[in-house]
C-alpha cells in the first residue's frame, strides 16, 4: 500500500512537472530584418503572438543582430525556435544539432538569390571590374552577404583580401545605403532586402545597379533547438502552427511583413546547397 501510494506520488509529480514544461516559455529569436532592433521587434511581434496561441505558451520574442549570434544562441540553448538565415541554420545544426522544421515564403516561393550590387556610375559591370575596389560582405553568419559570394569568388581564384583594396563586413542594410551613395564600390546582399529597400524609399534603384546572382537558394529557416527537436509531437504542432500562418494571414496581413506569405514544412535536407558551399570553402569542417 506504501510503495503504491509512494509510486502515485512519484508519477503525480512527473505529470506536474511535464505539465508545466510544457507552458513555459518558449524563447522565439528572429534575426536583424529591419533596420533596427525596434522596428524588427514590432514587425516580428504579431508572429510570436499567432504562435503563442497556437501551442498554447507564451512566446518571448528577442531579435539578435548578426546571423552568427543568433546561430550560436540556438545552439547553446539561449533560444529554442528561431528564423534565420540558411548559413546561420546551418552551422548552427553542425555545431549543435538544431534542426529545419519550416521555410519561410516570399512570393509564394521557398527561394531568393545573393547578389552583388554596385551603383552605375561606378563603372563596374562585371565580377572582373572589381578587382581594387573596395568590396563589402555582410556579417560571416549571413548567407548572401558572405558564405554565397565568397564561394563563388574561390571558384574564381580571386581572394578577396588580395583582390579588393578594402574588405568590409557589415549589416546588409549598410551595404545598400553606402553603395547607393557611392560610399563603397559594391558589395553582396540577397534580392529580398534590396526589394524591401526600395520599396521603403530608403535606396533609390537608380543608385543601385545587379552585376551578379546566384542560383536560387533556401529562405530562412526556422529552426529548434536539439532538445526539442527530440519532442516530436512539439515539432508537429509548430509545423501545424507555422502552415496556418498563411491562410491566417488573409484576415490578418501583419502575420508577416510585405511579400512573405507563410510558411512551408521542410526539413534538414532542404539547406544541402548551403551546406555543400560550407564544406566547399573550409567554412564548415566535415565531422569524424
Amino acid at each position: 500500500m506504501i510503495k503504491n501510494l509512494a509510486l502515485t506520488l512519484i508519477l503525480g509529480a512527473a505529470t506536474l512537472i511535464a505539465q508545466a514544461a510544457d507552458t513555459s516559455p518558449l524563447k522565439f529569436g528572429v534575426g536583424l530584418f529591419q533596420p533596427d532592433k525596434e522596428k524588427n521587434d514590432a514587425t516580428y511581434r504579431p508572429l510570436a503572438e499567432h504562435l503563442s496561441k497556437q501551442l498554447g505558451r507564451p512566446v518571448q520574442l528577442r531579435t539578435v543582430d548578426t546571423w552568427e549570434g543568433l546561430a550560436k544562441s540556438l545552439a547553446n540553448g539561449e533560444t529554442d525556435i528561431a528564423l534565420l538565415g540558411p548559413w546561420g541554420y546551418v552551422l548552427a545544426n553542425h555545431e549543435a544539432g538544431a534542426q529545419a522544421v519550416s521555410t519561410i515564403l516570399y512570393d509564394g516561393k521557398p527561394e531568393y538569390f545573393a547578389i552583388m550590387i554596385t551603383h552605375p556610375d561606378s563603372g563596374i559591370n562585371t565580377v572582373a571590374d572589381l578587382k581594387g575596389k573596395t568590396f563589402a560582405f555582410g556579417d560571416k553568419g549571413s548567407t548572401s552577404g558572405y558564405l554565397i559570394p565568397y564561394h563563388y569568388f574561390m571558384q574564381q581564384g580571386i581572394d578577396p583580401d588580395k583582390y579588393f583594396s578594402k574588405v568590409l563586413y557589415t549589416k546588409h542594410q549598410a551595404i545598400e545605403t553606402q553603395v547607393a551613395a557611392g560610399q563603397l564600390d559594391a558589395g553582396a546582399d540577397y534580392n529580398r532586402n534590396r526589394n524591401a529597400m526600395i520599396e521603403a524609399g530608403l535606396i533609390k534603384p537608380e543608385r543601385s545597379k545587379i552585376i551578379w546572382h546566384s542560383a536560387p537558394l533556401p529562405n530562412d529557416a526556422v529552426a529548434v533547438s536539439s532538445t526539442l527537436a527530440k519532442d516530436k509531437a512539439f515539432v508537429q504542432k509548430l509545423q501545424a502552427a507555422l502552415d496556418a500562418v498563411g491562410p491566417a494571414m488573409k484576415a490578418n496581413p501583419s502575420l508577416l511583413p510585405n511579400h512573405y506569405t507563410g510558411f512551408v514544412t521542410k526539413d534538414n535536407g532542404f539547406y544541402k546547397p548551403i551546406r555543400d558551399a560550407g564544406l566547399a570553402t573550409g567554412k564548415l569542417r566535415p565531422k569524424q
